[in-house]
């Protein structure tokens, strides 16, 4: 059986000391074959950098996939262009920089598709998921059948949509960018595995990462501000899979939600 774990959205230095902790544990205690980690917004909640992307390998994250923050840092936009294990949406226009899906192997040694894909709804212009992602589905199917997909989505009812018009041809479609996990964890009838959001690996308390005062003042003024990421406690959140490798059905899904105390050092 494959083991795969999907880290939900790294949100700043308290996520990013979350994964530190949690993704070598989790490999560790649950035979982790593959770990897969959104990190869009990993660097000061907006973007990565190359050096925090390095660190994020060295926890043991095979794959980073992201949304439409990926191009916050335009200093990190060059280097989409040198890998294929950092992954812009996948459904940007082909003249974006980077690419959107990879071919990568488990610790197992079975080769396992990932994609990065972004909804429409409330999101900037893309072009369509749907048929964006059949025809990178058919191209990775030609050499394994377990493809997962994080579809970077606003609205539950076209990650829904999604998962649905794909059931049985891919491993798992599991949602991200909201920040707030789901609890709608399921295999769909043809071997799907889904979650609508994965939530986010970050500061507990705040405002989907940003300190509550200014999402707050944001709010009541609608004025603009300048966002700043939240500190103390944070919440490791993501999904683990357990993936027949041979068929590329998913046969479990667990949602995980750690608490991780804040440093005292």
């Amino acid at each position: 059986m494959l083991r795969i774990l999907f880290v939900a959205d790294i949100f700043a230095q308290p996520g990013r000391r979350a994964a530190s902790e949690q993704i070598p544990r989790c490999v560790q205690q649950q035979d982790v074959h593959l770990v897969i980690a959104n990190a869009e917004n990993a660097a000061g909640g907006f973007g990565m950098t190359e050096n925090i992307v390095s660190k994020l390998h060295s926890y043991g994250v095979d794959v980073i996939t992201s949304g439409n923050h990926v191009w916050d840092r335009k200093e990190f936009i060059p280097y989409l262009q040198r890998t294929d294990r950092v992954l812009r949406p996948l459904n940007y226009p082909v003249e974006a920089p980077g690419c959107g899906s990879t071919l990568v192997t488990a610790r197992t040694g079975t080769r396992v598709g990932v994609i990065s894909l972004q909804g429409r709804t409330s999101l900037p212009p893309t072009d369509c998921p749907f048929h964006a992602a059949e025809a990178e589905i058919e191209r990775l199917r030609r050499h394994t059948p377990v493809v997962f997909i994080d579809f970077h989505a606003e609205a539950t009812a076209e990650k829904m949509a999604l998962a649905w018009y794909l059931d049985g041809r891919v491993t798992a479609i599991i949602g991200t960018h909201t920040h707030v996990q789901t609890a709608d964890e399921r295999i769909l009838p043809r071997g799907t595995a889904y979650l609508t959001d994965a939530g986010m690996t970050g500061a507990v308390d705040s405002v989907i990462g940003v300190k509550a005062e200014l999402a707050i003042q944001r709010f009541i003024t609608q004025v603009p501000v300048r966002f700043q990421p939240a500190d103390g406690d944070a919440l490791f959140c993501g999904v683990l899979l357990e993936v027949d490798p041979d068929s590329g059905r998913a046969r479990s899904i667990e949602r995980l939600r750690v608490p991780v105390a804040a440093s005292t050092s």
